[in-house]
């Protein structure tokens, strides 16, 4: 398999787990009828973590992104003079390489959450609040304003992928349990303004599932929003990737 067909499925996959455990996790807390109904935000962000620290495992071929904003974070490195040549060990930082990567990371964002709903089907129709239905499956602003939303989306990632990035460069050798303790410690500390996506594929996976997906009475994906969390991402990784370059 080359190196595209080896991000592409890399990607997919770890991105899917991922998906599927954190949404899976929200539809636990927030729909009806089920046994985590109420477990409450560090339910939420320890399971979000916690997928993050099996989608790293699984996607470890591919260096484990899942995340768009951790690319092209490290596609921005790389153009920062002595900035690395590779995204993962035999994989070179390419056009090309970039394109699995992104795709692979939005085609395994949505896969998940539909796996995700799959399992909760019933409880995603039975529930009668149309809003909680895509809270289950997309982030949200708990006071929308949408300037600060992405400057809180921005900060967020800034921190996550400035700090994985460094994390790469000690020699503690954590891992996939360094990323997810980064992950959590980003969720408790900063994902109180906006549900703290972090990640573009994430909120836009879990987005685009909720509207292609029949789901009883779920009302509207609100697309208004679906720019948050992906410029503030995309901004706060890139300007994570350059700081990160500069400061090693």
């Amino acid at each position: 398999m080359g190196d595209i067909g080896q991000v592409l499925v890399s990607e997919i996959a770890g991105t899917g787990v991922l998906m599927t455990l954190g949404v899976g996790v929200g539809a636990n807390v927030t729909l009806a009828r089920t046994f985590g109904k109420g477990g409450g935000y560090l339910m939420v962000a320890l399971g979000w973590a916690l997928g993050v620290f099996a989608g790293v495992h699984v996607a470890h071929a591919s260096g484990a992104h899942l995340n768009p904003a951790m690319t092209l974070g490290m596609l921005a490195r790389s153009a920062v003079p002595g900035g690395p040549a590779e995204y993962a060990p035999g994989i070179a930082i390419t056009a090309s390489t970039t394109a699995a990567y992104l795709t692979g990371e939005l085609v395994g964002a949505i896969c998940g959450a539909i796996l995700a709903w799959s399992v909760y089907r019933a409880h995603f129709d039975k529930h009668p609040v149309p809003h909680d239905k895509l809270a289950a499956m997309a982030t949200g602003p708990a006071i929308r304003s949408l300037g600060r939303n992405a400057f809180g989306e921005g900060v967020a990632t800034f921190i996550l992928v400035f700090v994985l990035l460094q994390l790469a460069l000690t020699p503690s050798a954590l891992g996939p349990l360094g990323v997810a303790l980064t992950v959590l410690g980003v969720g408790l500390g900063l994902g109180g303004v906006t549900g703290w996506a972090i990640n573009p594929a994430r909120d836009l996976g879990g987005r685009i599932a909720h509207a292609i997906l029949p789901i009883c009475g779920k009302g509207s994906s609100d697309w208004s929003y679906a720019w948050v969390p992906v410029v503030g991402p995309v901004v706060g990784g890139v300007l994570g990737g350059v700081t990160a370059q500069l400061m090693s």
